[in-house]
């Protein structure tokens, strides 16, 4: 063999070599690509429940704190509710004659019921004019003399707490 042979025997050997080499590297390039987009793949699924959880926790503290908000309005109003008979039967002893002293004691205590129902936020409901979100008609009278829906007498006192209704004013309404 002369050195001309030797010399493409080798380098087609040589020529091999690389092909192989660059076949190992290619195929190693692809398998980490191939784990790269897995990898990649892996933390968007991962970053998405991710985010869910924390949507969904935030969720349920917003939820958690106006079911208690909500439970502590609720427990507010029935409390309230349980006091206002007792309110009003002391004002009706304001209607009863009695001794001036008693009956000054008596309006002294109502008056202090009244401002600290107010403190508390209870606002009671104005009878001027019929409004069915507020009062509840018991009884009505056909009189000239009066305005059309105007209140012409109250039965029961209403009573609000924060824009809602704790108890309705029974009322008798005119026209």
């Amino acid at each position: 063999m002369n050195e001309e042979n030797v010399n493409e025997v080798s380098s087609a050997e040589n020529n091999e070599a690389e092909e192989k080499e660059t076949n190992k590297v290619s195929k190693k390039e692809k398998k980490e690509a191939s784990e790269l987009e897995k990898t990649k793949l892996q933390l968007a699924e991962m970053s998405d429940k991710y985010l869910r959880v924390l949507a969904e926790y935030d969720n349920f503290r917003k939820r958690t704190i106006k079911e208690r908000d909500g439970i502590y309005g609720d427990a507010y109003v029935d409390c309230i509710k349980n006091l206002l008979p007792v309110i009003d039967n002391i004002e009706r002893i304001l209607t009863l004659d009695g001794e001036p002293q008693f009956v000054e004691g008596v309006r002294l205590i109502v008056k202090q019921m009244h401002e600290t129902l107010n403190k508390m936020g209870v606002q009671e409901i104005e009878c001027k004019t019929f409004d069915l979100n507020l009062h509840n008609a018991v009884m009505h009278i056909d009189d000239e003399a009066y305005g059309e829906n105007e209140i012409v007498e109250v039965f029961q006192k209403g009573y609000t707490y924060g824009g809602k209704v704790i108890r309705y004013a029974m009322v008798k309404v005119a026209n």
